[in-house]
């Protein structure tokens, strides 16, 4: 992510571990209420149905308490440390990997876009069993059943089986590719079209207005891969049963036949307003962590 000399694994990965908590501290509300809308089948109608962000954020509140947006934010917690990390790393090592193996000195816009996507493919090996613990304690039909994270955990695997926890893991890994090559081309291309920075002060908007940008076009990119998501890891299995949502693709068609295109980018308010900003979140608090580490090793 720095134009300066890459510092060794353990400092990215510190660094991504502290942006990745930064950001869901802040952003975390906007997640759950994303979630609640992309389980939603088909139009929003009565008390238990949302007609949109804002309706979905005043009911929740009105029905369950504020602290409800805050459900199940331990999984995520737990999972942003090594996921933003691994991100981060993974998308320093992969440039290192394909400058080397194209024998291309600098970054270019193609490689970012590949080397996001690969990054974005590593980071999904890390995330999913957090993500279907997540999504089933942020489900409204389903939170009820759980006492917390870890009786999730146990009442998933008890239920359903080990392998259970990496249910939609295709899913998660477009989610990632798309949203990762998407973040990290355009955190190029915005970089190289602002001044350059003169101060640490122009430097902070530069990473604020590339990262919010970046993360808006990967939101874009990736939205209908993550209501597929939601959707697959919230369906339990059952012995001997076909799941209605299964395999990727064939459930985005099922969407889109059944709901429309529109279906397929639903929550895509909350999400964007999250992973707009949070992106820049993510750009400066990962930037700054690895100044100062630069500067601390630096000056031993």
């Amino acid at each position: 992510m720095t134009t300066e000399k890459p510092l060794p694994f353990v400092y990215q990965f510190a660094a991504g571990a502290v942006a990745g908590v930064s950001e869901i501290l802040v952003m975390y509300p906007l997640d759950v209420v994303k979630t609640r809308v992309q389980l939603q089948t088909g139009k929003g109608v009565g008390e238990d149905a949302y007609n949109g962000m804002i309706d979905c954020f005043r009911k929740i509140i009105k029905n369950e308490g504020a602290s409800r947006l805050y459900r199940g934010i331990s999984a995520p917690i737990l999972m942003e440390a090594p996921k933003r990390a691994t991100k981060f790393a993974a998308n320093d090592e992969w440039g290192k990997f394909y400058r080397t193996t194209f024998g291309v000195k600098e970054m270019n816009q193609s490689l970012s876009v590949l080397t996001g996507a690969s990054a974005g493919a590593t980071e999904s090996f890390v995330v999913v069993p957090f993500e279907l613990i997540k999504i089933r304690l942020q489900d409204k039909a389903q939170a009820h059943k759980y006492n917390g994270m870890i009786d999730c955990l146990q009442k998933t695997v008890r239920a359903e089986g080990v392998m259970t926890l990496y249910q939609g893991f295709e899913s998660t890994a477009w989610r990632h590719i798309l949203w990762n090559s998407g973040y990290f081309g355009c955190i190029f291309q915005v970089r190289a079209l602002l001044p350059k920075a003169e101060n640490k002060r122009q430097q902070i908007q530069n990473d604020l207005v590339s990262g919010a940008i970046g993360g808006t076009v990967g939101t874009i990119l990736n939205t209908p891969m993550d209501v597929i998501k939601s959707r697959i890891q919230n369906s339990p299995r059952v012995p001997g049963g076909v799941p209605k949502y299964n395999w990727a693709w064939p459930a985005l068609g099922t969407v889109f036949k059944e709901e429309g295109f529109s279906a397929l980018y639903k929550g895509f308010a909350p999400k964007v307003l999250r992973l707009g900003p949070g992106g820049g979140i993510l750009l400066v608090v990962f930037t700054g962590v690895m100044d100062f580490f630069r500067t601390m090793r630096e000056g031993k």
